[in-house]
């Protein structure tokens, strides 16, 4: 599979671009685009949105999916800055598949798709499909699983109120005699037990308020989200989760590592010192895998890491590059949709577009 995507790689260099050059003109960024839609498999995925034979003729969704996929590729903010783009540059334009000024939809119908596309999870689907048509034969050393902020547009939620009809927990030690009742399972002693859908469904996704001390010490704040990436060799996203901006890392890690273990075999889980909870290390064996995670100096304690692991540890900086080329030239700044679901189709087009770009990359 490896060699038949080295082959189209080759036929799109040495074939596809000289025969687009005769008639347009291709800056690095089209022949980019080109790339991706080269690579994205959408077979059967837009026939639901077809014409059912009543009222107008809807326009075609996969030529929108397509232009949502060039703003993450050009890293436009919002779709009247594409429609401006489309309107002027005529390679663009013949990329996406309208021939004419004229045929570009409106805002209204970029909007309408969008939403269809954000609730059926179409992006998700395609990257999924992505990798494992391209990818999917071939073994990878290292997944690197790290989050980032995704600031949003929006309020944060509510918080919901105490259900006081439940009796409260009588604080300090129990009595003589008295039984302590059994503590309540955490999500991360839940998650081995359940389903990929059923751990994702757990998390929660609503706006709120995040906070993490950066690089220098500093605790900032955001309003939003959080988008948590396995990562593996090469760079290339493998899976995605978006959860509200207050979830703790260590609680998407197994959900993580659960989606990119059907999609991609790997040999090492790599996280840093957020993610050092007994339940991560067992997953992580439970997979057959060797979790190499920093060690979190809870007491104070400082237990070195062994040379080995050390410099297998360091690979985990692809997951850090991958969210700051997500956010820095795929559209991952310029958040303009509310809700989780919407901010997560949105975040997925710009996800789609960089792990094509660093699979070319890879093979190249």
């Amino acid at each position: 599979m490896l060699n038949d995507l080295r082959f189209k790689f080759y036929a799109i260099m040495n074939t596809l671009f000289p025969i687009l050059e005769e008639t347009l003109e291709l800056s690095e960024k089209h022949q980019e685009l080109v790339r991706v839609i080269e690579l994205m498999r959408t077979d059967g995925l837009f026939a639901k949105y077809g014409w059912v034979g009543n009222g107008r003729i809807p326009a075609d969704r996969e030529l929108l999916f397509r232009t949502f996929v060039a703003k993450a590729v050009f890293n436009m903010p919002t779709t009247g800055d594409l429609i401006l783009r489309l309107k002027a540059d005529r390679t663009l334009r013949a990329l996406c598949g309208y021939d004419g000024i004229v045929k570009i939809p409106s805002e209204a119908t970029f909007s309408r798709a969008f939403n269809d596309f954000a609730r059926d999870e179409l992006p998700q689907r395609i990257h999924a499909a992505m990798l494992g048509d391209s990818i999917k034969e071939k073994l990878f050393a290292h997944n690197s699983i790290d989050a980032t902020a995704v600031v949003g547009r929006e309020k944060p939620a509510k918080k919901e109120k105490e259900d006081t009809s439940k009796p409260k927990k009588k604080k300090g030690r129990p009595k003589k005699g008295e039984q302590a009742p059994p503590p309540e399972p955490k999500r991360i002693e839940l998650q081995p037990n359940r389903s990929l859908e059923d751990n994702i469904k757990d998390l929660p996704n609503q706006c709120d308020v995040g906070t993490k001390r950066n690089s220098k010490g500093h605790t900032t704040h955001w309003i939003g989200y959080k988008l948590h990436l396995g990562v593996v060799d090469g760079d290339i996203p493998a899976a995605a989760i978006l959860t509200s901006a207050s979830a703790h890392d260590s609680q998407v890690a197994i959900p993580l590592m659960q989606m990119t273990k059907d999609r991609l075999d790997t040999l090492y889980d790599l996280m840093d010192a957020a993610y050092d909870a007994q339940g991560i290390h067992d997953f992580s064996r439970l997979l057959g895998h060797v979790p190499i995670i920093d060690h979190n100096k809870r007491a104070g304690e400082t237990i070195p890491m062994d040379p080995a692991k050390k410099q297998r540890y360091n690979q985990r900086s692809s997951a850090e590059r991958a969210n700051s080329a997500l956010k820095d030239n795929y559209g991952g700044r310029f958040v303009r949709v509310r809700g989780a679901t919407k901010v997560m189709a949105h975040l997925m087009f710009g996800v789609i577009a960089l792990t094509a770009a660093q699979i070319f990359r890879l093979i190249g």
